[in-house]
């Protein structure tokens, strides 16, 4: 059974034995895999490709950031919709927005370019909500809005609070 190796250990073990089986016959690459994987306790296969592997960042994905579709710009004349709209959730903007950004336009409270106009009509609701979370949280205040079981559980709350409920208890009170 093989110790179990620091990650400091490994690095260096890999760096030492990389070199030396790249430049191995194929039976001499056999016998340094062997060791190889009893030391570190790498599968076979996964000892292939750590000694095979140039030596880069292993593990490390470098991911090229998507380009951004939706600019500044955008943004802004989102949220000039969003309040024209009165702050109405992102899905039933989407769904005024054929409607709104004519009508702005019409009036003159809104100059849009074509290609932005197509994407204004193109966006999802999601896609809405994102670019408008910034602007709602600061609408609101600075304060998200609860959502969930706790926040039903405090309208029942304050409900009770209000409402005198009568369990079928006689009352004493003169209506």
């Amino acid at each position: 059974m093989a110790k179990r190796l620091s990650g400091s250990a490994r690095r260096e073990l890999v760096a030492a034995v990389r070199a030396r089986y790249g430049a191995s016959a194929p039976s001499v690459k056999r016998e340094i895999l062997r060791e190889f994987s009893a030391i570190t306790g790498y599968h076979r296969k996964s000892a292939i490709r750590i000694l095979n592997d140039d030596g880069g960042e292993s593990g490390v994905v470098v991911r090229c950031p998507r380009p951004r579709i939706y600019d500044e710009a955008f943004c802004r004349t989102l949220i000039v919709l969003w309040e024209a709209s009165d702050r109405v959730c992102g899905k039933r903007l989407r769904a005024l927005l054929p409607l709104l950004v004519p009508a702005l336009e019409r009036h003159g409270h809104l100059i849009v370019e074509p290609l932005a106009r197509a994407r204004l009509l193109g966006v999802s609701a999601a896609t809405i909500d994102r670019m408008l979370s910034d602007v709602k949280v600061a609408a609101a205040g600075g304060r998200r809005r609860r959502a969930g079981f706790y926040s039903a559980m405090t309208r029942q709350n304050s409900l009770k609070e209000i409402i005198v409920i009568n369990h079928g208890q006689a009352s004493t009170e003169a209506v």
